[in-house]
């Protein structure tokens, strides 16, 4: 069983591919897509359709049967950040339908307390959690891997529980 993990961004979306079971999962392929920036930054539009193209050679590649997608966390001072990343969400829940894949969403204090049993883990916490996890020789940079990373080991966790049996 594959299972990708997408922690969405406008300007950096991290994506972690893993496989395996929760005690012994192992890394596929992991990194960032690096949207387009520059000044004036580039209209929202743009940069949805870089995600989309991005995502579904991404998807072609590396062949997972579940997508799993951090929810929407929402800060009382930031709320266009919130409308902002729901966009994101958007291409990347479309882009999993259309593509036949099971999509699990995990809000992210789910994930930070899966990785390091806090639900308010800080990003080098996560980034020392997933290094530890997956036996990596330095810690997973920029931290939208190693939370992209985690969502994927929250995707497995939830699929061997829905199985009853380790995938």
């Amino acid at each position: 069983m594959r299972i990708l993990g997408i922690d969405p961004g406008l300007r950096i979306t991290g994506y972690g591919c893993i496989e395996g079971d929760v005690v012994r999962p192992k890394i596929v392929e992991a990194g960032i897509f690096r949207l387009a920036t520059g000044s004036p930054v580039p209209p929202v539009a743009d940069r949805l359709v870089e995600l989309d193209r991005d995502l579904r050679e991404l998807i072609e590649r590396v062949q997972p049967q579940i997508i799993a997608v951090e929810g929407l966390f929402a800060h009382y001072a930031h709320p266009e950040t919130a409308v902002k990343m729901a966009h994101g969400r958007g291409v990347i829940l479309l882009a999993a339908q259309q593509m036949g894949l099971t999509i699990m969403e995990f809000k992210p204090a789910e994930v930070k307390k899966a990785a390091t049993g806090s639900g308010r883990a800080t990003k080098v916490q996560m980034q020392e959690a997933i290094q530890a996890l997956f036996g990596l020789a330095t810690l997973p940079t920029p931290a939208d891997v190693a939370d992209a990373l985690a969502i994927g080991v929250c995707g497995l966790r939830r699929a061997e529980a829905q199985s009853g049996i380790s995938i």
